[in-house]
């Protein structure tokens, strides 16, 4: 079921921010997934059918994951530890409270 959103989306919202942050997250880890398993796929099967067990598909496959891994990981780092999503709008200071404004 996907998420719903009760109000109209506008990214100055600091939850739909981090909602569409997260979706954006989860997106990157789906194709990582989806790609490097494609590309370890082929390697592997390039190695069981060649005579000389040589590895197939794209060359770099090792250093292809470990960079993509390396970046995913700084992207969640950022989304759930870094990200802070302040309110756009200051909270008023004069007249909300009992003594003099100013």
């Amino acid at each position: 079921m996907p998420p719903r959103w009760s109000r109209k989306p506008d990214r100055k919202d600091p939850e739909f921010r981090r909602l569409d942050d997260r979706m954006n997250f989860a997106t990157h880890v789906a194709t990582f997934s989806a790609i490097n398993s494609g590309l370890w796929f082929f390697r592997i099967f390039g190695e069981k059918t060649s005579e000389l067990s040589l590895p197939g598909g794209v060359p770099g496959t090792p250093w292809i994951t470990a960079g993509w891994a390396l970046a995913l990981l700084a992207h969640g780092v950022f989304i759930f530890a870094i990200a802070r999503y302040p309110d756009p709008t200051p909270p008023k200071k004069s007249g909300t409270g009992f003594g003099p404004s100013s």
